[in-house]
């Protein structure tokens, strides 16, 4: 029997699929990522919402006991102390979805990706140049 692979279509389709509760946790943390990345674009990536400047930003999903973060391993290696309570893996965080998310460390890995990624965009373009 073939499993269908269900596909998204935008972030908000995404996030409709959840509870209510949920859903309200996942659109905060969408606004957060927007406020901390004004210039970066939605889409669905890895069937997660994505957001991206010059490359992936960061992703985020919900699950059954969590709500996943994944700044790239960049984004946890500067930021390796504030993120021990919730570091699982290398590109991985884990916030428990019985807690409220902390959207001030959210912010801060945000906006680091945002200018590790302007850096590179930039440095890319002077070797082309």
């Amino acid at each position: 029997m073939k499993e269908t692979k269900i596909t998204y279509g935008s972030i908000d389709e995404y996030i409709s699929t959840f509870t209510p509760e949920i859903q309200d946790i996942l659109q905060t943390l969408r606004q957060v990522i927007k406020e901390s990345a004004p210039d970066a674009k939605e889409k669905i990536s890895y069937q997660m919402p994505t957001f991206e400047l010059h490359g992936n930003l960061v992703h985020f999903a919900a699950f059954k006991n969590h709500i996943g973060f994944y700044p790239a391993p960049s984004g946890i290696e500067m930021f390796k102390e504030e993120v021990k309570p919730y570091h699982k893996s290398k590109g991985t965080l884990q916030f428990p979805i019985d807690q409220p998310l902390p959207y001030d460390l959210i912010r801060k890995i945000v906006k680091y990706r945002v200018a590790s990624n302007l850096e590179k965009a930039a440095s890319k373009s002077k070797k082309e140049k």
